[in-house]
């Protein structure tokens, strides 16, 4: 299916919507796709790194072996991109670059046939590819997407339809750079940094240095609710989070790590984090008090949050400078953090002080995936090489591994026992998917 035209729907920054009529064409149809598609809720894969956004899969999800000769139920060819797949209901959805175009598509999870695609925006490439960087999230009957250029809308999940959208330069003042940029700041690489939906409200790294570096729209209407800070935008995604009793939004921006209020982007605390580039490319990882995070420089790096009456203040609990992990967003389980490590290796590391517990060789070349299923780790290599493994802290301890893709720098999205891998770099771009329900 070619992708369709459509009529845009614009909101700005100050209001401004079409009226309520508007949301409800779709008749009866919409909304029987609505239903279903918040009954599937439980096993699916929605957003960045899945249902809570911390790599964990859904707690009835079980995976007790992996056979050496996994074969997928479908493979597809498909266009180039680092963004990753999610799953909702029985639909997965990939953004590619489809005949110069960053498009959406969403298919069947059973056999991967394609209901619908819409195209989103221009592409862009650089040096190390084409196509767009952000995952998509969805929320019901609502499905929220972004390009590299900084086109952000908000489409109809049952056809496509764009029910609102805003453009980080035309509404906001931030344009998009590409290579005349002097630094990696996401108006250099792309707008890769995701998104999330905050209750009723959806807040996207927007990173304007004029007061809207995170602005936050109703999440149905995209009416702006708020807007916060003055940073730069990085490649890293937004987490929800309750740190300190206090609901809020946090952000590892070109300048630092920050916590806002989830309520109104009041500025909660602020840690500046220099690296070379701008390159923050992990999202950060809460463990109680604690927000980790790490890049290319600074290592793996927690700061402790502490509240003094109504202030906030930052601590650094504990910094493992040896620990350049580059790409890679570890996985917290049960009080150890799981990840990637930067010598082509994977680590365990103990999140109350940092220390490294051990360490194991053959993991790609910089980057792998993690997700956490019950006391076991899905690991996805950028060499295409699935490992399951026990979240075990003493000990490296391997269940099993396959050849699953070609070389790879995307994360896979697991739901209802099916893993979802999006391989390209050298053998072509392609989505998998692969049974592995016991």
């Amino acid at each position: 299916m070619a992708p369709g035209n459509f009529q845009v729907v614009k909101v700005n920054t100050l209001a401004r919507l079409a009226s309520g009529n508007f949301f409800a064409k779709g008749g009866i149809m919409a909304a029987l796709f609505a239903l279903h598609l918040t009954a599937a809720r439980s096993g699916d894969w929605p957003q960045w790194l899945g249902p809570k956004r911390d790599g964990h899969a859904s707690a009835a999800a079980d995976i007790n072996r992996l056979p050496a000769d996994l074969k997928p139920l479908w493979k597809k060819e498909i266009g180039g991109g680092f963004s990753s797949p999610i799953v909702q209901g029985e639909k997965v959805v990939y953004l590619d670059d489809f005949q110069g175009k960053e498009t959406v598509h969403v298919l069947e999870t059973a056999d991967g046939r394609e209901l619908w695609s819409r195209v989103l925006d221009e592409s862009y490439a650089d040096e190390w590819g084409s196509g767009p960087r952000s995952t998509p999230f969805a929320d019901g009957d609502r499905l929220y997407v972004q390009s590299c250029r900084g086109e952000f809308r908000c489409l109809q999940f049952s056809d496509g339809r764009t029910l609102w959208r805003v453009n980080f330069e035309k509404d906001f003042g931030v344009p998009f750079l590409g290579s005349k940029a002097n630094e990696g700041t996401a108006s250099r690489r792309g707008n890769n940094g995701s998104g999330l939906v905050d209750r009723d409200q959806v807040v996207i790294p927007v990173g304007s240095t004029n007061g809207a570096s995170l602005v936050s729209f109703d999440k149905r209407t995209g009416i702006q609710r708020w807007e916060s800070l003055s940073d730069e935008a990085a490649y890293s995604s937004l987490i929800a989070a309750n740190v300190q009793g206090q609901a809020q939004i946090i952000a590892f921006t070109a300048d630092a790590l920050v916590g806002v209020d989830s309520d109104n982007g009041k500025d909660l605390w602020r840690v500046p984090f220099k690296t070379n580039a701008k390159r923050h490319a992990a999202t950060p990882v809460v463990v109680g008090d604690l927000v980790i995070v790490n890049s290319h420089t600074i290592g793996l790096v927690a700061t402790r949050i502490q509240k003094k009456g109504e202030r906030f203040e930052t601590k650094e609990a504990w910094a493992n400078r040896a620990l350049k992990i580059n790409l890679a967003t570890p996985v917290a389980a049960d009080g150890y953090l799981f990840c990637q490590g930067p010598n082509k290796n994977y680590i365990c590391v103990d999140a109350a002080s940092g220390k490294e517990v051990w360490s194991q060789p053959g993991f790609g070349k910089e980057f792998s995936a993690t997700i956490a299923v019950g006391k076991r780790l899905l690991v996805l290599s950028d060499a295409g090489e699935l490992f399951l493994i026990a979240a075990d802290p003493k000990k490296y301890s391997e269940l099993g591994r396959a050849q699953v893709s070609g070389r790879t720098w995307s994360s896979p999205a697991f739901a209802d026992g099916k893993l979802f891998v999006r391989e390209g770099l050298l053998n072509g771009w392609k989505l998998s998917c692969f049974n592995l329900a016991p």
